[in-house]
């Protein structure tokens, strides 16, 4: 079975007069990239939050945001009064003693000013049971994340049979031309002579340079290793989770074999095989790099 590296968790919990609510969302990356956003009264057990997501999910970049809201109607902000009165005397010294004129819109000038807005939360100690209450809702959270990345791992496992198989018929229809290409090539061969206007020639050297030539465009080892390519993509998509980075080096070698057999192909139809199985193998690599 396979996961996805793309997914999205959220979770909620209500811990005495607060609203804790956690989203975490990922997308595909070669490591783990990890984002976190806390409340400034969070800070503290940050580590402790990256040390959990870090332990449930391995791979992926991934943003988590964890956001507090008090529920009983009190503000958690308030205006510093002290300091808003400062800077205005502040202010109107300062335009008196260069002569400049004061503010017409005093409540923006004041209230753009740092320290004007009192946080009542983030004076609060952050007790054990809080910690807690956090940390069971990012756990929350990640498990929603997997749950959606398990279901994304099997879309994509579905997807993935589909163009393994649809690669699969492409290459069962190849033995079909190789005959025919033999004959082709021999015929072309036989042109060629005649074009020349030779009255006759050597016939067993002629067979010679004809089993040479062959031979060199004998694709017998591309057909073995691609088949083999192709089983073990399969075996590998079933096995155990963590298999996204092995599945992108089976899919770059099974490019290789495709690739060779069609610079050896020499025949029109077998060209369009390989092109189909060209075509299929691209959209592997491309959402190969979306599992885990």
């Amino acid at each position: 079975m396979i996961l996805s590296m793309t997914g999205f968790g959220k979770a909620v919990k209500v811990f005495n007069n607060k609203k804790i609510t956690a989203e975490i969302k990922s997308l595909n990356s070669k490591q783990l990239d990890l984002s976190v956003k806390l409340p400034l009264a969070y800070r503290e057990i940050e580590l402790d939050v990256r040390n959990i997501v870090a332990e449930k999910i391995n791979r992926g970049k991934v943003d988590l945001y964890v956001s507090c809201e008090i529920i009983d109607g009190t503000p958690t902000t308030s205006l510093s009064l002290d300091t808003i009165r400062q800077y205005k005397l502040q202010i109107q010294k300062m335009a008196q003693e260069l002569s400049l004129p004061e503010p017409t819109d005093w409540y923006s000038t004041l209230l753009r000013l740092p320290d004007v807005l009192h946080s009542e939360q983030n004076n609060n100690e952050l007790t054990d049971e809080e910690k807690t209450a956090l940390l069971d809702v990012v756990k929350q959270a990640i498990d929603g994340l997997i749950t959606f990345r398990e279901q994304e791992g099997k879309r994509l496992e579905t997807f993935f049979e589909e163009k393994i198989d649809a690669i699969q018929r492409f290459f069962d229809q190849v033995p079909e031309y190789e005959e025919e290409r033999i004959g082709k090539i021999k015929a072309h061969m036989l042109e060629s002579l005649a074009k020349l206007e030779v009255k006759e020639h050597d016939k067993n050297r002629f067979e010679q340079e004809l089993i040479y030539y062959i031979e060199k465009l004998d694709i017998t080892e591309e057909k073995i290793r691609l088949q083999n390519h192709l089983n073990y993509f399969l075996e590998t998509l079933h096995n155990a989770t963590g298999q996204g980075k092995k599945l992108g080096f089976i899919s770059q070698e099974m490019g290789r074999e495709i690739n060779t057999m069609g610079s050896k192909a020499n025949h029109a139809e077998l060209q369009i095989l390989v092109v189909g199985m060209k075509d299929q193998l691209e959209q592997i690599k491309e959402q190969v790099l979306n599992v885990l």
